[in-house]
């Protein structure tokens, strides 16, 4: 009597990895237009006083200013710097932020500005300080700490 050995199964193929899912032209649009328009409130904003817990219209924080910005673009998010960075799923490096974008730095993420492009972000700097432009040198870069894309 012939008996067949047990047929072993081929070993089952890598699945492909997962591609993210690219969002439509007319979306990508709509988070550009959103954006600039977050960067020209921004602007307007530039020397006004900071104020721990500011929310605008004349005095800000730094995650009042870029929460205020958004806002004002038709884009609502959460309030402290913490929660912008988790609430928001679009995650940006150094080297990929476009205008508009929000840029963390320090430990904890503890600060917050906005990316306006060519190498600049307006931010709400600290207490007995006003709203302005600065260059994001070394120093920024060394204390940045993630980045995100709101609008999506």
């Amino acid at each position: 009597m012939l008996t067949a050995a047990p047929v072993q199964a081929a070993p089952a193929a890598p699945a492909a990895p997962a591609l993210a899912a690219q969002p439509s032209k007319a979306r990508v649009a709509k988070q550009k237009s959103r954006a600039n328009y977050a960067v020209r409130y921004a602007y307007k904003q530039i020397g006004d006083r900071y104020r721990y817990g500011g929310t605008g219209p004349s005095s800000w924080d730094c995650s009042g200013l870029a929460g205020g910005s958004w806002k004002k673009a038709g884009v609502k998010m959460p309030r402290t710097t913490q929660q912008i960075y988790r609430g928001i799923k679009y995650k940006v490096s150094w080297k990929g932020a476009e205008a508009g974008d929000l840029l963390f730095f320090y430990k904890g993420r503890t600060h917050v500005g906005i990316y306006v492009g060519k190498g600049y972000m307006i931010h709400a700097p600290g207490s007995g300080r006003r709203v302005k432009k600065v260059k994001l040198n070394s120093y920024y870069k060394r204390q940045f700490s993630g980045g995100v894309r709101p609008g999506y």
